[in-house]
């Protein structure tokens, strides 16, 4: 199992979700160098480099969990290397469609004020993945809150109609942290998934 963090970018973001999983696997958890308060790395520039990071971490099937931006980077690894991913969890993430066309609130600004070190390419992402995503066979669990403004459950719809092996589940009261404020519900969700 293999966690990737949103933009937050700690490795210790999935941890409340981790402990909770009674499953006997291997555990990953990445942190994103220049992302968040996490330390600079040259040799990170972009997503694509965080996306070589992941690939180079996979020896075989894995199942990848991720959240916000980690999900675009789990998407992009799907895309990348089919046979490697095994499931898929994205949660309160975009997984490459565009955001402004399903009401998504810009977290740019506010992400800047928050984590003014960070490494500025993070608030210049922008793709457009949706043409591709009915390539990716991995059954895939969305988890959204309902309280979302970043990425609201539209953003979860969209993203189960362009996968085709999809099931969205919209945790009430979840916001864009829900992997923490509702870390029993979401490990239970993704336990079932990964059995």
């Amino acid at each position: 199992m293999l966690f990737l963090p949103g933009a937050g970018a700690s490795a210790a973001f999935w941890r409340p979700v981790a402990d909770r999983l009674d499953l006997d696997r291997r555990r990953r958890f990445f942190a994103w160098p220049g992302l968040g308060n996490e330390p600079h790395d040259e040799n990170v520039r972009g997503l694509d480099d965080l996306v070589s990071m992941v690939l180079s971490e996979i020896d075989g099937p894995a199942d990848l969990i991720a959240q916000s931006m980690g999900g675009l980077v789990a998407v992009r690894v799907a895309l990348a290397a089919p046979g490697k991913v095994r499931r898929l969890v994205l949660t309160a993430a975009s997984g490459g469609v565009p955001m402004s066309d399903l009401g998504a609130a810009d977290w740019r600004a506010e992400y800047q004020r928050e984590f003014p070190a960070a490494a500025l390419w993070i608030t210049e992402v922008h793709e457009d993945l949706s043409s591709r995503l009915a390539s990716i066979s991995a059954p895939c669990l969305l988890l959204c809150g309902d309280a979302d403004a970043i990425s609201p459950p539209s953003v979860g719809r969209r993203l189960r109609e362009l996968l085709p092996e999809a099931r969205l589940h919209i945790v009430q009261g979840g916001d864009h942290d829900l992997a923490q404020t509702h870390a029993a519900q979401v490990a239970t969700l993704i336990r079932e998934h990964l059995r």
